[in-house]
């Protein structure tokens, strides 16, 4: 699949998975990073080992300026794009009475104000050529909520809206929507859990386990292809059970 790319947050855990996996497929990758420039470039250089073709680009998605020079350049340098992931995400555990209205802003921001900008930026390409993949990484917490993750929670529901609705607007042009919620997975967002908590996230998850980054890649590869074709505004679960 020759096609171009953009996965935001694509430096490390879930972002990095699921740029490997789409330049395994055939992708160029625009690997987006923000605050991880050595893992983004390390990215990059193992997808040129594969054979394939990436540039690593440096983005703040809450910024409309930052988002249009990102874009400006993945044009430049790839070819304007025909996938989106919108997988950049910021966590935080915090009772919901601490939370500052700066903290709330930000999370909204980066989550849904960031999805909302590059979707725009991708679209008139894929529009224009009647064919496009946007894929947005959700939450399971963004379907059921999570205690001391409201902030967290709200964005992430916020993205599934966005996600359906603008399926149904991009539909008639040939761009699918589609959004995934990953369950529990073993990322550096998962650093602050406790061999405990982390115990008990496994003992609650039918399949007894956490989830890899390359579960949800697998997932989002699928969404990408062709296959998918007649897939659109769906939020696909890649959890374990532990949503149904």
């Amino acid at each position: 699949m020759e096609k171009t790319a953009v996965v935001t947050g694509a430096s490390r855990g879930i972002g990095r998975a699921i740029a490997l996996a789409l330049a395994a497929g055939g992708c160029r990758v625009a690997v987006c990073w923000h605050t991880h420039e050595e893992e983004a470039e390390q990215v990059c250089r193992e997808i040129a080992a594969m054979g394939g073709a990436a540039a690593p680009f440096r983005a703040q998605v809450q910024s409309e300026a930052s988002v249009a020079c990102l874009f400006s350049a993945v044009r430049g340098a790839l070819g304007e794009p025909d996938i989106l992931v919108n997988n950049a995400g910021i966590a935080a555990q915090k009772l919901f009475t601490d939370v500052t209205a700066a903290e709330w802003d930000e999370m909204m921001a980066v989550h849904v104000r960031g999805a909302f900008l590059c979707c725009r930026a991708a679209l008139p390409h894929m529009i224009r050529q009647k064919w496009g993949r946007i894929i947005n990484i959700a939450s399971m917490w963004g379907q059921v909520g999570a205690s001391c993750e409201v902030p967290y929670s709200a964005a992430k529901a916020a993205l599934i809206g966005l996600t359906k609705a603008l399926a149904k607007e991009e539909g008639p042009s040939g761009v699918t929507v589609n959004c995934i919620a990953p369950g529990a997975v073993d990322t550096d967002m998962m650093a602050g859990f406790s061999a405990q908590d982390r115990a008990a996230l496994c003992e609650e998850t039918p399949l007894c386990r956490l989830g890899t980054p390359q579960d949800v890649a697998a997932a989002a590869a699928f969404l990408a292809s062709e296959q998918a074709g007649f897939i659109t505004g769906q939020v696909l679960g890649v959890n374990g059970g532990f949503v149904v």
